[in-house]
């Protein structure tokens, strides 16, 4: 059979020289609730029955743009002009993958350097990379750099920082033996980040805008860790808050990690998404992914090449900084370009907009009986602590025609405290409309 070439040696001699006893003992950090087992499935069917079956499915979906959208908590609704997808479209950009042979890959080099430096001016750091996979894998990437820089293995996560950025993070500092520290959800932003650090910390990792919407001044959190000896990752989740608020370099971040999908990106159900990876320079070599720089050839023009690219392939190995395998180079470019055509002025009038409609948004919920607005302060993001459970509440609003949110206890499973809070995205794309019809969609549904 063409697609199952091994035989019962062979594969009993793949698990010999690696030194598992068998298939399941290959398998042990895998959940067993997540291995195997049967589905719910026909054996077979024609093409179809098969297409028929799954335009069903497909159809259970409802799409952001179907109607009043409320959505984030680290994938945001933003308009993405036409002229993005014209350009990303192009054969030449579709085509292009790593650049291997910088001689005959300039184009790609040079989209890759103009983000590069699009991402340092934003975060307000010196060097930034060619991006990774996406705003979490980017964050554990950041801890592990601290590990190299610091020679700790401590880390502290704060409890704004989103659970999913927080598990990506634990998962792969566990994997190194490292110790991780996750504080409590802090709705209200009332922790006190500082006080955790000590002389073994190697990094404090903290969002801002923060799960819950919270703006943070991360200014002391910095002086502090420095004062320790170790390093500040900031973190950022919606890019369209950096035409708005103080660039985390400004407050003395050492790393800075954020998803840049807000930018030229759709939401995809989840994908792909690109990564936002910037640091100082003084921390360049231990930056994980790859840098493209610029150059001039043997005749004198401007030409680019990669810089720095420790990875796996080249050479190094197992001792290459990371084991990151590409950059998301499609949603780079898309970025990219979506970020050249708004320009400073246009990402400052953006963020003002998204700034305008949460304000809108947060006014008219907290006006709703049995709604109170937790955050003292909020870009485009806040959180709602309502008087009924947020989960039901959400499932009531969506079949009434109104994405409301992200339910807390979808977050937080485990912790009572959180089933009846409901966090809300407002972006440019919510009208007035839209904010009516989900205040008084909320005023019924409580």
């Amino acid at each position: 059979m063409r697609y199952l070439p091994l035989n019962d040696a062979d594969r009993r001699q793949m698990l010999d020289i690696i030194g598992a006893g068998s298939i399941d003992e290959f398998f042990s950090d895998v959940p067993v609730e997540a291995r195997g087992g049967s589905f719910d499935l026909p054996d077979h069917a024609g093409e179809l029955e098969v297409e028929r079956a799954l335009t069903a499915m497909a159809a259970k979906n409802r799409a952001a743009s179907a109607g009043p959208f409320f959505v984030g908590c680290g994938a945001y609704k933003h308009h993405i002009p036409a002229t993005v997808d014209h350009i990303i479209q192009r054969s030449e950009f579709l085509t292009a993958y790593t650049p291997y042979q910088p001689e005959i890959a300039q184009g790609t080099l040079q989209y890759l350097f103009e983000f590069q430096t699009q991402v340092a001016a934003l975060t307000g750091m010196e060097v930034a990379n060619a991006s990774m996979y996406d705003g979490s894998t980017g964050c554990a990437e950041a801890a592990l750099m601290a590990r190299r820089v610091t020679r700790r293995k401590k880390h502290i996560l704060s409890g704004g920082l989103h659970p999913q950025y927080a598990a990506v993070t634990r998962t792969n500092l566990e994997l190194v033996d490292d110790q991780v520290i996750i504080a409590s959800p802090d709705v209200e932003a009332g922790e006190d980040p500082a006080a955790m650090i000590d002389d073994e910390t190697a990094c404090v990792v903290v969002q801002t805008p923060d799960v819950f919407g919270n703006v943070r001044d991360l200014s002391p959190i910095a002086k502090a860790a420095h004062e320790k000896g170790a390093l500040l990752v900031a973190v950022v989740t919606e890019a369209i808050s950096f035409g708005a608020l103080k660039s985390p370099g400004e407050m003395g971040a050492d790393i800075v990690v954020a998803e840049g999908q807000s930018i030229g990106n759709p939401l995809g159900f989840g994908g792909p998404y690109v990564g936002l990876f910037a640091t100082r320079q003084k921390y360049l070599r231990q930056m994980p992914g790859r840098l493209c720089g610029e150059t001039t050839d043997a005749e004198g023009r401007r030409g680019f090449v990669l810089t720095l690219s420790t990875r796996e392939q080249h050479i190094r190995r197992d001792k290459a900084t990371s084991n990151i395998c590409t950059n998301s180079g499609l949603c780079t470019l898309a970025f990219a370009v979506h970020m050249t055509l708004l320009g400073a002025a246009g990402l400052r009038r953006l963020a003002t907009l998204n700034h305008e409609a949460a304000c809108k948004t947060a006014d008219a919920l907290g006006a709703v009986p049995g709604v109170e607005v937790v955050n003292k302060s909020y870009f485009n993001e806040f959180t709602l602590r309502l008087s009924k459970n947020a989960a039901e509440i959400v499932e009531n609003l969506a079949s009434d025609g109104v994405l409301a949110g992200v339910p807390g206890g979808r977050l937080w499973p485990d912790d009572p405290k959180a089933e009846n809070l409901l966090i809300v995205a407002a972006t440019e794309c919510v009208t007035d409309e839209d904010v009516e019809m989900f205040a008084s969609k909320l005023a019924k549904a409580i």
